[in-house]
């Protein structure tokens, strides 16, 4: 289960929608208890995707394609994210400087449904959240959590919204 209070998740839809129709991404800090994340800090990055790390990411054959394909729309920012290797040096580093862990990161699917796709699965990492919102013609709609079990598949887990006390 993870637990996001109602500002984390205003944050999550409010990039996703101000990116559309290009997918949005960022980190999640928190901490982890057992089974249970706890959501501190939503960080939104830009989405980094550009025609170098398409030809990176086709270099690892993920999608059986030539790098000639590498402009259409599978290789666009409208169906791929990534987050910059520096932005994610000083992320790491700043969760570790504030004591906090990065839990997760999420990401927007623009038109489509929030379920991972096979490239989402092949480069997600087992400890992580990958939070995932659906935006339709630029309005945030369904957001789901999903974490790899012990078989590199993904598992939907639970998004509880912690109330203000």
């Amino acid at each position: 289960m993870i637990q996001f209070n109602k500002e984390h998740l205003q944050t999550i839809f409010t990039h996703a929608q101000n990116t559309y129709p290009e997918e949005c991404c960022g980190v999640i800090f928190g901490h982890i208890d057992c089974d249970r994340k706890t959501v501190v800090e939503v960080i939104p990055t830009q989405n980094a995707w550009n025609r170098e790390t398409a030809g990176d990411f086709a270099d690892d054959n993920i999608n059986n394609r030539p790098i000639d394909d590498i402009d259409d729309i599978n290789f666009s920012k409208r169906r791929r994210y990534t987050i910059a290797p520096q932005d994610m040096l000083q992320l790491q580093k700043s969760a570790r400087e504030r004591n906090v862990n990065i839990i997760g990161i999420f990401h927007s699917h623009p038109d489509y449904p929030a379920v991972p796709s096979e490239f989402d699965r092949s480069y997600a990492w087992q400890e992580y959240s990958y939070i995932i919102v659906c935006v339709q013609k630029g309005q945030a709609g369904d957001v789901n959590s999903w974490v790899l079990d012990d078989n590199s598949q993904f598992q939907q887990e639970e998004i509880r919204e912690l109330v203000d006390s």
